[in-house]
């Protein structure tokens, strides 16, 4: 009878279930936005122009983001606190030139004619601007996660070991690397 009492499922903590909830929303979100692209897409004033090759630095970007995050959760894990310091601090630094990359995409669109806003822009531009500024937004909640992670691994002496947040800012920095990666192929090759 103890057999059956110790194979009790484990309980998921409450924020990463609140967590999880709020990614599902965010993949619906983007689910109605590419849907409404591709609907937009197919009138006859829609504007086709590639991405700028910037774009693509990006995502080399976020991907290696994703994996500094990941080595840095393993050295929390492991107590291995300088390793951990020093990897947090690349996955801040590596957010940081994502977005400061995607920004330089938008102004490259718009020094090559692609307006962005305003009456001389057209409904393919504006889609880019919206989707992937949202995107924008949520890598920079990501970032001030893991801003908030940093200053709390270099202020006093670490006395809760409790990986729960560095496994949450984690989680949701995959999630967000994940999404660029499914927008940058619905840009490319889908859209």
């Amino acid at each position: 009878m103890n057999s059956e009492i110790d194979k009790k499922p484990q309980a998921i903590h409450p924020h990463k279930f609140t967590l999880w909830v709020a990614m599902g929303s965010i993949v619906m979100m983007f689910a109605g936005l590419t849907s409404a692209y591709i609907v937009k897409k197919n009138q006859s004033s829609w504007l086709e122009f590639s991405l700028p090759i910037v774009f693509w630095y990006s995502t080399g970007v976020i991907l290696l983001s994703s994996a500094t995050i990941q080595l840095a959760a393993k050295s929390f894990k492991a107590r291995e606190m300088r390793r951990y310091r020093t990897l947090i601090t690349i996955t801040a630094l590596l957010g940081l030139t994502f977005l400061a990359l995607q920004v330089w995409g938008f102004v490259n669109l718009e020094q090559n004619n692609i307006a962005l806003t305003g009456s001389k822009s057209n409904s393919a531009a504006s889609f880019l601007l919206v989707i992937t500024g949202l995107h924008m937004l949520h890598v920079l909640g990501g970032v001030i996660a893991i801003l908030i992670i940093f200053a709390r691994a270099y202020v006093g002496r670490v006395k809760n070991y409790s990986s729960l947040p560095i496994e949450m800012a984690a989680t949701y920095w995959h999630f967000v690397d994940v999404l660029w990666i499914y927008l940058f192929i619905f840009y490319n090759w889908i859209g």
